[in-house]
């Protein structure tokens, strides 16, 4: 990470705890509580600091955040080599153009043009994501910090759409996905897609609604996986669990599937996995479509005795705090009961968690216990996580929250 050239003397906020090892090993965030009492006081979001420690020794410079938990985003560690200098503009252009051209190794465009471009803190610029879908771009800030810094400081939509086109990538649009309570996306550069486009993943086609659907239609993460599925899916018969629009089932139809079932809540994703099938020219005839709570459909259908080849359990986040870990652990584990109490013998279970605060070994351990529970053994295969371009780093264990496992219950 390099220095802030262009703002040679950032106000400085002081650490009250010794953070210099955690900082220099690359770690992008420092709380609040790590700070001295009032240090920071009345900046505005985006403002560029540097951190110093106790002694008043400059460690770190990132961005301000008024009301986040994580009061710095940290941008460049003081004295380390990298990238050299520069100012908020030209780091985020030089750290955008980057992590694209990461992508665009191993992104095949032809048979995939919907991706995570930006992942935040493993790509050296905490706390923004974006996605590429076809001639759309979405971005989501992590605070208002973030939101202010990218936007006003480093003109991320421009940098963007340059980046983008300068390796023959044509923008329709960069579009900007909030969780603060503003359900329409924000435009930022060109016009919302009216209604649904249509995506490619792995040479399988999408319907992606950027302005109304979670995650546009798509959960980006997955596609590694629902590629996994695909190798192991022929001649069975699979359910696919918290199936939105279709991900999973589309990948075990296209892999030779006998028979699929997709279980959602919400009846508008699962009209929209039935126009995924059509758009693949998928049978439809071997395709069942469920709207309703998956627990509330295991329980059914473990009293009727049904089984399934191949069980799919993809369910939203259960633990969004580290206060809700017990109950999201005890969760897992009555899921993972249900799912193996359905799971034909030696059968396969791919088991999801996207919860953070669970790690890999605590989930793992949700899988056999929950299968132990139904009176049957569990042999693990694999433990996959997410796709190749939402990374991992080692300096930001945090970034590690997908894990999928693999298994035959026995």
């Amino acid at each position: 990470m390099g220095t802030l050239k262009g703002f040679p003397n950032p106000p400085a906020v002081v650490l009250g705890k010794n953070l210099a090892r955690s900082i220099r090993r690359g770690h992008p965030w420092i709380f609040r509580d790590a700070l001295r009492a009032g240090a920071g006081a009345g900046l505005p979001d985006g403002a560029l600091v540097t951190v110093t420690a106790a002694d008043g020794q400059a460690l770190a410079r990132g961005f301000w955040d008024a009301r986040s938990a994580i009061a710095v985003r940290v941008l460049s560690v003081l004295g380390r080599q990298g990238d050299g200098d520069s100012e908020p503009g030209a780091l985020a252009a030089e750290r955008v153009s980057a992590a694209l051209d990461r992508r665009l190794t191993f992104i095949q465009r032809a048979a995939t043009d919907a991706f995570r471009w930006l992942h935040g803190e493993a790509d050296a610029l905490p706390g923004v994501h974006a996605d590429i879908y076809g001639q759309a771009i979405a971005v989501r800030f992590d605070g208002a910090g973030a939101r202010a810094f990218y936007l006003e400081r480093a003109g991320l939509p421009a940098l963007l759409v340059d980046a983008a086109q300068a390796r023959g990538i044509a923008v329709a649009a960069v579009i900007e996905r909030r969780r603060d309570g503003h359900d329409t996306p924000e435009v930022l550069v060109g016009a919302l897609p009216d209604g649904e486009i249509e995506v490619r993943e792995n040479g399988l086609r999408f319907g992606v609604d950027l302005a109304r659907g979670q995650k546009g239609g798509l959960f980006l993460d997955q596609r590694d996986n629902r590629a996994h599925v695909r190798t192991i899916a022929r001649g069975r018969r699979v359910l696919n669990l918290f199936g939105y629009t279709g991900g999973f089932s589309i990948y075990a139809a296209a892999g030779g599937a006998a028979h699929t079932t997709t279980v959602d809540l919400a009846r508008g994703a699962i009209e929209a996995a039935r126009h995924n099938f059509a758009r693949n020219a998928l049978a439809l005839e071997t395709a069942a479509f469920h709207v309703g709570d998956a627990f509330d459909f295991l329980a059914r259908a473990a009293r009727d005795r049904a089984t399934f080849d191949l069980v799919i359990s993809d369910p939203p986040s259960f633990a969004p705090s580290r206060k809700s870990l017990p109950a999201a652990l005890h969760a897992y584990r009555r899921l993972h009961h249900l799912c193996a109490a359905v799971t034909a013998p030696d059968g396969i279970l791919c088991a999801a968690s996207c919860s953070s605060h669970v790690d890999r070994a605590q989930f793992a351990r949700t899988v056999s216990e929950g299968v132990t529970q139904a009176g049957r053994r569990w042999t693990p295969q694999e433990m996959l996580g997410a796709a190749a371009d939402h990374p991992v780093v080692p300096h930001f264990p945090e970034g590690d929250y997908l894990k999928f496992a693999v298994g035959k219950v026995l």
